[in-house]
């Protein structure tokens, strides 16, 4: 239960760099956080204490099993927020060079 609380936690974390700071990089830092606090906690869901590998085989006993979907889904996950930052990233890149700063502001009040 309580990894479901830090992970709630971090989420909170990432919305707060989301929200109040009003540099770019730290907005996309406070986004990244956000992401990887949704793909702990899916990896999270799917642990189970003392399980094994999904893999059935001729001795097989009915015990508790590691649920693979979640595994999956977050590789997928991870590699789509990678680009996603990547892409974040050359866009705050591109707009320091136009307007010279970061921060959101001063980026509204620019005209250009």
């Amino acid at each position: 239960m309580i990894v479901y609380i830090l992970c709630f936690i971090l989420f909170l974390i990432g919305l707060y760099g989301v929200i109040a700071k009003r540099n770019l990089i730290k907005m996309i830092i406070g986004l990244a956080i956000m992401e990887y606090s949704i793909n702990l906690f899916l990896i999270v869901i799917g642990y189970v204490e003392g399980g094994t590998a999904p893999i059935i085989t001729k001795n097989f006993k009915h015990s508790g099993f590691v649920d693979p979907l979640p595994q999956a889904m977050i590789l997928t996950a991870i590699v789509i927020g990678l680009a996603t930052t990547a892409v974040l990233l050359a866009v705050a890149i591109r707009l320091y060079k136009k307007y010279g700063t970061f921060d959101i502001d001063e980026i509204k009040s620019l005209k250009g």
